[in-house]
């Protein structure tokens, strides 16, 4: 699962030199909230997102409409962009994981794919979170259940997937986190389709010193 795998392909670009009245156009009408921004060879020179898009305030009180009208037609989008070494980007062979750390670190909506300077693509968090629908299954109709069990004892997720396939069931879905509620824990979600939410929880509550803790049709 890399980042080349799940990113926009020939994301839409512009250049510096395009007015900033250019930019909002064109993010209003392609429905994107980030426009790298390119020189020829469509190498990276920054980012406009609808973040940088916004004038503050004060610099427009003093001016009557006619003005600031004018203001706003002046300005490029090289006046307003995330220039140069301060855009974060990521290259198209890193992981998906490594693509979703790097924006929660950074607090960031975006990364431009990179590769030998050029811009080859786009990634953003609707993205990260469009994956881990598909890892979790969620369009697929079936049990979800959230099992709690030790965090640091070996062999206690097997006992979750033996108790599964014993019952000769397929998984649909499976992953985890340690638990919110006590960093001892770690919560197992696995989803299953074809069986019932009461046959599911009869099997799953039987495997010791494990929890259910959630289960419903999902």
């Amino acid at each position: 699962m890399f980042i080349k795998d799940y990113m926009t392909r020939h994301p839409v670009m512009i250049e510096a030199k395009a007015s900033i009245v250019e930019a909002q156009g064109i993010m209003a009408e392609t429905r994107v909230r980030h426009l790298p921004v390119v020189e020829a060879g469509k190498r990276l020179v920054g980012l406009i997102t609808q973040e940088t898009l916004r004038v503050p305030p004060t610099q427009l009180t003093s001016l009557n409409v006619w003005e600031i009208t004018r203001f706003l037609s002046n300005l490029t989008v090289r006046d307003v962009m995330i220039k140069g070494k301060a855009v974060i980007t990521v290259a198209p062979n890193a992981t998906i994981e490594e693509g979703a750390r790097i924006m929660v670190e950074n607090k960031i909506g975006c990364l431009p794919v990179l590769e030998d300077g050029i811009v080859v693509g786009i990634i953003t968090d609707v993205d990260i979170m469009a994956h881990l629908m598909e890892m979790m299954a969620a369009q697929t109709p079936g049990v979800r259940a959230t099992v709690c069990m030790p965090i640091n004892r070996p062999g206690e997720l097997a006992k979750l997937v033996a108790a599964v396939a014993a019952q000769g069931w397929g998984i649909e879905a499976l992953g985890g986190a340690p638990s919110p509620r006590d960093p001892g824990l770690w919560d197992a979600v696995i989803k299953l389709r074809g069986i019932s939410k009461e046959t599911v929880a009869a099997v799953l509550s039987r495997i010791p010193d494990q929890e259910i803790v959630d289960i419903r049709e999902a």
